[in-house]
């Protein structure tokens, strides 16, 4: 069956879904926050079949969230290394991670925590204000059509009541 590509839409999680295509992708760039840079210990680390991880790898190179650097000539074999797009994905990461750790964590707690080394603390990931620092939440954020919507689409009916409610809503 062909996937939906996602791609074009204009909507960044849709995009984003896109570009992961899979829940084995997050996890290989979690492998990576963790210091793996070799294709055998991606493999170790995750178990996953072999094929499907050279898929994965070659997306995240082609994407630039990952880079190939050589560290052997012969046979020649690569570091994948976290580029600036790649190393950018972590907020996503501890976002999902937070979410996980609130609604899915077992008695005895978070299988992982987050430390801090700048304040020297364990913590976890808040999404807050770019401006203010205020927590955002479904509450007291709503979505408004952002300058890269196609104009085309934002004229359509569905479009538009769909930002109009997103306007009238009262929290």
């Amino acid at each position: 069956m062909k996937r939906t590509s996602f791609a074009q839409w204009p909507c960044s999680i849709a995009r984003t879904m896109d570009l992961l295509g899979d829940w084995w992708t997050p996890l290989v760039l979690r492998e990576a926050f963790y210091g793996i840079r070799r294709f055998d210990e991606f493999q170790q680390e995750l178990g996953i079949a072999r094929n499907t991880l050279a898929d994965r790898l070659r997306r995240l190179v082609g994407e630039g969230l990952l880079e190939k650097r050589a560290y052997q000539t012969e046979p020649v074999r690569y570091d994948y290394v976290l580029t600036e797009k790649g190393a950018d994905f972590y907020g996503v990461l501890a976002a999902m991670s937070r979410w996980g750790d609130r609604w899915l964590s077992e008695e005895a707690g978070p299988p992982v925590t987050l430390h801090h080394d700048t304040c020297g603390h364990d913590t976890h990931a808040e999404v807050v204000c770019a401006h203010c620092a205020g927590t955002l939440t479904a509450e007291n954020t709503r979505a408004r059509l952002g300058p890269g919507y196609p104009p085309k689409l934002a004229s359509r009916p569905d479009v538009v009541r769909r930002f109009a409610a997103q306007e009238g809503l009262t929290r």
